[in-house]
């Protein structure tokens, strides 16, 4: 009788906890920070970025969810690109952080954070997306972002 009793109890511990990681999965905000729009300006605090991760934005536009990252690479400089490229969109499956390069979850290719730009596009390249630093924030047009919808 005991032993029954102590598998209801495991068992019930475990449905309680189940639910709850359940629950907190439901209503995080993943992967995507919503982001912050003023004056068709998106603006993004440099603070945020000094820990060395890839930070994902997402901005709603026509029905489409459009995706980039914000990253402060190794060189010190801040890089934004969308999280899809010119091969591999198709597949929505975008980028991971791998130390200072970002890795294409679809083809596998990496791509160093510091190398990312206008010079570096086309193929699996991360698409590139503008920005300025304006002291203690990085902005990045609206309009910039539209126009990587195609992406997406």
């Amino acid at each position: 009788m005991k032993i029954k009793g102590l598998a209801f109890v495991a068992v019930a511990v475990l449905t309680v906890l189940f639910a709850g990681v359940m629950a907190v999965n439901a209503f995080s905000l993943g992967k995507y920070e919503k982001a912050k729009v003023s004056g068709g300006i998106v603006t993004i605090d440099t603070a945020r970025l000094k820990d060395g991760k890839a930070h994902f934005y997402k901005l709603e536009e026509g029905g489409k969810e459009i995706t980039f990252f914000a990253a402060k690479a190794t060189d010190g400089s801040y890089k934004t690109a969308f999280d899809a490229c010119d091969s591999c969109y198709k597949s929505k499956k975008g980028y991971e952080q791998a130390g200072d390069r970002m890795n294409c979850k679809n083809c596998n290719q990496k791509f160093a954070i510091s190398k990312l730009g206008p010079n570096a596009t086309g193929g699996c390249n991360p698409g590139y997306l503008p920005s300025q630093v304006n002291g203690s924030t990085l902005s990045v047009k609206v309009e910039d972002i539209k126009n990587g919808a195609r992406y997406f």
